[in-house]
């Protein structure tokens, strides 16, 4: 039960989006710009990042939701998403990914944490300056959106399959015309 009334049993920030809608259009259009506006990273590569931020948050709702999403996108399965989460440097990820979520997991714990050396072994393992620019941006973000989903204590079904199922739909339809009641 969230810690304030929120007139609705939508779980994690879609209850949150439906209490304050004029908040809910500024927060989506920003996942929809970090998610899925063109880039260099795929989609997939991107709902990974947030994926794994939230995991490092322990933001329950938001890494099975972005895990969801990602496990769809890079067609791959639950164990995966669960190994990147736990050891993402002993997985098959390309030394570029596996640069990024170094960078990433700096970034959660502060930005000033984020070092040179990490930038420059991205840029050695392949990354682009837009693809350091938006791992940082989106781990930022992802830290803002995971402190509002369990600072104001709203619930998470626990069913991973809930998760899944939903992420094919929310990987069709994006984060621009979201509509937290569907």
């Amino acid at each position: 039960m969230a810690y304030i009334t929120l007139n609705n049993e939508f779980p994690g920030i879609r209850g949150l989006m439906a209490y304050r809608p004029e908040c809910a259009q500024p927060l989506n259009e920003l996942a929809e710009v970090l998610l899925c506006a063109d880039g260099t990273l795929s989609r997939g590569e991107r709902e990974l990042i947030a994926t794994y931020v939230s995991y490092l948050n322990d933001c329950y709702f938001c890494q099975q939701a972005h895990g969801g999403i990602a496990q769809y996108l890079l067609s791959c399965d639950t164990e995966f998403i669960d190994r990147v989460k736990s050891d993402f440097q002993h997985t098959d990820l390309s030394g570029k990914m596996k640069a990024l979520l170094s960078i990433a997991a700096s970034v959660q714990q502060s930005g000033k944490a984020v070092t040179q050396e990490q930038v420059d072994a991205a840029v050695s393992a392949g990354a682009v300056e837009r693809e350091i620019h938006d791992t940082v941006l989106i781990a930022a973000a992802f830290c803002m959106f995971n402190r509002y989903v369990d600072g104001l204590g709203t619930w998470a079904p626990q069913d991973r399959n809930f998760y899944i199922q939903r992420g094919k739909q929310r990987a069709h339809e994006g984060y621009a015309n979201y509509n937290p009641a569907h």
